[in-house]
């Protein structure tokens, strides 16, 4: 986020200005920097440009040639990659904007970036999908484009899904590309065009209506599923009994696209709970919220929060930051709902960095689901701002943070001492746009201290104490990588390229009415 756009912000965000009058002197407060006017330095050009351009290698070994699909993940070597035989939406929308940032940042010239872009379009127009809606299944051999049968670990049968989160992340990315790249236009709006979220639109589930996780084609032999078609176009499909009811997610990607495109009604933003309600029916998740009940179009929505060292703010599930801040690298939160992302966003970079660097004493910062140091994959995040029980563990320990709920229940670890810290490094970089030195410190010092580095970029993940390293690259994960360098460094690319009029218009009244209970105590 450059520093102008930063600065008008920050004068239309009177809660956001408040907050930085009030921040603790330990922690220069993430807008701060911003209002003050940062602006990358030549050193900072120079180091971030080398990570954008080995990041971009390791997206160019993850795709395959023929397709233009990239691998879900490859291991260390991009010189001689060895890819995961099996991709998603996600995926494929991740590899399409970070051609983008490519060419743009000069990595690529203009003519391959469209070649690129037209041949994984071209692809995409030949899979096989649900052709009703327009939609993706969720499983893809990279290497063939055809639609995986058995699971991705290949150990069994699986019917395929349609996921309303992943066939958002590729409509994202079909919009960002039909802006960026105009010669690639009719191609995007080829695939945009047929896409219908209305089909994930449940108008019954609670009033306001909530989004569903997906759909099978077929009825799948080993799960019970609700038979219909909330479109009302095609056939019947088989719906997974599971509906997206929190609003910081990154599920709430699928609600924006459906806003933009005039498919999903604005009042599901306001259906999905900013916490789950203060009572003791309650009382199983991480802490008791405070809040206050307003009403948006029509509907009551508790505007709860929870505290963490001196702020408020409202929880993702897990506390981490690719749930809270994904979303953002496309909607520019923070400029269209300054009373409420405007604020959030940065207290839950600054809970991020006072987590690594004062309370776990990691001296390293920035959580988020990756590849596990030991193998396999987990989720990590600042399990105090996030309402999962379990919890989204900061370490390899796991250790649970647990408050008790006030009242109903006692905390069962309110205090707990951490252990190896796991970072992840994608985690900084979709901080940059709101602690942009921290950041770049954090990942530089991420590079040269824990040689959490390769030929391809950021490692996944590094257990700071231990040294363990997760050697592989995940192509959503250096997408990110590269959506949020293309933000902060080429004068907020992927948002401008995402939030043309017509989405502007789908979106911003909708988020831009709500106050948050956000704030310092």
């Amino acid at each position: 986020m450059t520093a102008n756009i930063s600065r008008r912000t920050l004068l239309a965000a009177t809660g956001t200005a408040a907050l930085i009058g009030t921040a603790t002197p330990a922690f220069a407060d993430p807008v701060q920097q911003l209002k003050d006017g940062w602006k990358p330095s030549r050193n900072d050009k120079a180091l971030v440009g080398r990570w954008a351009r080995d990041t971009w290698r390791s997206l160019v070994a993850m795709t395959d040639e023929r397709t233009g699909l990239p691998a879900d993940n490859i291991g260390a070597s991009v010189s001689n990659p060895v890819r995961s035989k099996y991709t998603s939406p996600t995926n494929i929308g991740g590899y399409l904007w970070s051609t983008v940032v490519a060419r743009h940042l000069g990595i690529i010239s203009p003519q391959e970036s469209l070649r690129r872009i037209t041949q994984t379009l071209t692809t995409m127009q030949n899979v096989v999908h649900h052709t009703p809606s327009g939609m993706f299944f969720n499983w893809y051999d990279e290497a063939t484009g055809e639609v995986l049968y058995v699971d991705p670990d290949g150990t069994k049968p699986i019917t395929p899904f349609v996921s309303s989160v992943d066939n958002g992340w590729f409509a994202c990315a079909l919009m960002v590309v039909r802006n960026a790249e105009p010669r690639a236009r009719a191609l995007a709006d080829s695939l945009l065009n047929k896409m219908n979220f209305a089909y994930y639109y449940n108008a019954a589930a609670r009033p306001g209506g909530l989004m569903r996780g997906g759909f099978f084609e077929t009825s799948p032999p080993d799960e019970e599923t609700e038979k219909g078609n909330h479109a009302g176009s095609g056939p019947d499909v088989y719906y997974r009994k599971f509906h997206y009811d929190t609003c910081n997610t990154e599920a709430r990607i699928a609600g924006y696209v459906g806003f933009a495109l005039g498919q999903v009604p604005a009042t599901q933003y306001y259906a999905t709970y900013r916490t789950f309600p203060d009572s003791c029916d309650w009382s199983w998740v991480e802490q008791k919220p405070k809040g206050v009940h307003r009403t948006y179009l029509g509907l009551d929505v508790f505007e709860g929060t929870y505290e963490y060292r001196g702020m408020r703010l409202v929880p993702s599930w897990g506390g981490d930051m690719f749930e809270s801040l994904m979303p953002d690298l496309f909607v520019p939160e923070a400029t269209w709902a300054p009373h409420s992302w405007g604020i959030n966003h940065p207290l839950t970079v600054r809970a991020h960095i006072e987590h690594g660097l004062d309370e776990a004493k990691y001296g390293y910062w920035g959580f988020s689901p990756a590849s596990n140091p030991k193998g396999g994959y987990s989720v990590y995040g600042v399990d105090a701002i996030g309402m999962d029980p379990g919890g989204y563990p900061s370490d390899l320990e796991a250790t649970n943070f647990d408050a008790g709920f006030e009242g109903c229940r006692e905390g069962t670890n309110p205090n707990p001492a951490y252990g190896d810290g796991v970072v992840t490094p994608h985690a900084a970089f979709l901080a940059m746009a709101y602690a942009p030195r921290q950041a770049i410190e954090n990942l530089r010092r991420i590079e040269t201290d824990l040689h959490a580095y390769g030929a391809g970029g950021f490692y996944d993940s590094v257990a700071v104490k231990s040294g363990l390293i997760a050697k592989r690259y995940l192509s959503l994960d250096q997408a990110m990588v590269m959506g949020a360098i293309g933000n902060v460094f080429g004068n907020d690319l992927i948002r401008r390229s995402f939030a043309d009029r017509r989405t502007e218009r789908g979106i911003r009244p909708v988020i831009g009415m709500e106050r948050f209970e956000s704030g310092l105590v």
